[in-house]
């Protein structure tokens, strides 16, 4: 492991929920130099404006936790925006980091980079192996290129840019929005309204048997400085050239209606917990395999309701996107 304290390290997208947990616990570890614009001082898609920002910034180490990101009914809305905007900003800042001369980079990326029927618990090696879930392909698609960029900057110029690829995040910062957010915000916003209101019951879309995994977003923030503070040889031991991604989840899943229950009595909703069997379920299981991240010596230390707790907190001190 090798901290370098002293260097400047530019945090892209500190306000979103991971680039905010990254910034959290670089400050923690002790990193003096952490760098940060907000959207009205540089505006990621503009690539003059970033290409500017890295020549005029000594930047060591970027973390490129920014992307436009939303559920699966944002993803059917605005699939343009979504394909667009992440392609931009990868390219943009990739490509200016190395034209700056960085050597260092994690890119963060999604799940839903794997095939919708990759075999579960899904590995490194399932990319692109198959066709991809129709309602975010083009989100998907966008984060498959930023891996593909990091790897061909590394083969063509010997750079070390790392990709990660979280499984399902929640916590503080998250967007409890009614129609854009995802799972676990939107189960915490349900029943917390509904306690409010003293709902009897509470209807939740499908049959409640799907199995999803989910992280705190404070350890997917330690998971990234773990793995951008991996020496070299470490790093190109784990991955191999055309497969340079890693995994980074908690290794077991729940059914979503364990998840509801749980998150129903950690907010303190007493009533009912009703399934809608008519509304969609997606995917059976969607389990992410992060042996290849837990060899390189990182394991998680926020459980599922530990983690529900404090994002309800968050949720309550009004630290997060209300829609």
């Amino acid at each position: 492991m090798a901290h370098h304290f002293n260097q400047t390290v530019f945090v892209a997208g500190h306000r979103g929920m991971v680039g905010s947990a990254i910034v959290r616990h670089l400050n923690a570890l002790g990193y003096s130099n952490i760098l940060t614009a907000a959207r009205g001082e540089l505006n990621l898609l503009d690539q003059a404006a970033v290409q500017h920002y890295f020549q005029t910034h000594q930047i060591d180490q970027v973390y490129l936790a920014a992307a436009k990101v939303g559920g699966i009914h944002a993803n059917n809305t605005y699939p343009a925006e979504f394909i667009y905007e992440n392609l931009m900003v990868e390219a943009n800042v990739i490509h200016s980091a190395h034209q700056a001369g960085v050597q260092k980079l994690l890119f963060l990326g999604s799940s839903c980079i794997y095939p919708r029927l990759a075999p579960q618990p899904m590995s490194e090696d399932a990319l692109l192996a198959g066709a991809l879930e129709p309602t975010n392909e083009p989100y998907a698609i966008a984060k498959i290129a930023g891996i593909k960029l990091c790897e061909s900057y590394n083969r063509q110029y010997g750079r070390d840019y790392r990709s990660v690829m979280p499984t399902n995040l929640y916590g503080p910062g998250d967007n409890y929005h009614p129609e854009n957010s995802h799972v676990i915000p939107a189960l915490i916003r349900r029943f917390h309204e509904a306690k409010l209101k003293g709902d009897a019951e509470v209807v939740v879309w499908g049959s409640g048997t799907p199995r999803r995994e989910f992280l705190y977003v404070d350890d997917m923030a330690a998971a990234s400085v773990h793995v951008m503070s991996l020496l070299p040889e470490q790093w190109q031991g784990a991955v191999v050239p055309m497969c340079s991604h890693i995994n980074v989840g908690c290794g077991h899943d729940q059914s979503i209606r364990e998840v509801a229950v749980l998150v129903a009595s950690v907010v303190g909703y007493a009533g009912r917990v009703v399934f809608d069997t008519t509304k969609p379920d997606g995917a059976p299981r969607k389990l992410m395999n992060s042996a290849k991240l837990t060899a390189l010596g990182w394991e998680p230390e926020v459980g599922l309701e530990l983690g529900l707790k404090r994002a309800y907190e968050a949720f309550l001190l009004g630290g997060s996107n209300h829609g």
